[in-house]
C-alpha cells in the first residue's frame, strides 16, 4: 500500500472545506432556484413562489431566512399600505452568478451527453446567461 504524503492530504482538506462550507450554504432542494430567481432581479414573496415551482410559503420564508442570514439576500420592507416586502441579492450574493452559471453549462452538457439531447448540438457555455 502506498504511503499517505501528508502535504498530499493536507492540501486535498484545504480544497474539501471550503467546498464543503459552500456545499452547507447552498444545500437543499431549494436555495438555488431561489437564488436563481433573484439573480434577475428584485422580487416581492409571491413573485419568488411563482417563479420556484413547488415551493411552500413556509419552506420559502424559511429558505429566505437562511439566505438573509448568510448575507446573500437582502429583505427590504417599505412602510406603504399594505406594507411592501422585497427581496434581492447582495452584491455578496451576486458573487454567486458565476457559480450559478458554471452549474447550468455543466448541467446542460451532462444532459446531452445522458441523455442524447439533440437540442442541445453544440456544448453550452456561460455567455448566453442573464
Amino acid at each position: 500500500m502506498e504511503k499517505l504524503d501528508k502535504s498530499n492530504h493536507s492540501q486535498c482538506t484545504g480544497i474539501i472545506r471550503p467546498v464543503q462550507d459552500a456545499l452547507d450554504v447552498l444545500n437543499g432542494k431549494w436555495k438555488l432556484p431561489i437564488i436563481v430567481a433573484l439573480l434577475h432581479g428584485y422580487k416581492r414573496f409571491s413573485e419568488i413562489s411563482r417563479q420556484v415551482p413547488g415551493i411552500t410559503d413556509r419552506m420559502l420564508s424559511k429558505e429566505l431566512r437562511d439566505l438573509e442570514l448568510n448575507h446573500l439576500v437582502k429583505r427590504s420592507v417599505y412602510d406603504t399600505f399594505p406594507v411592501t416586502v422585497e427581496y434581492t441579492m447582495t452584491e455578496y450574493g451576486g458573487t454567486l452568478k458565476d457559480v450559478i452559471g458554471a452549474l447550468h453549462v455543466w448541467g446542460e452538457n451532462h444532459r446531452r451527453k445522458i441523455f442524447g439531447d439533440d437540442l442541445l448540438r453544440e456544448p453550452v457555455n456561460k455567455d448566453h446567461l442573464g
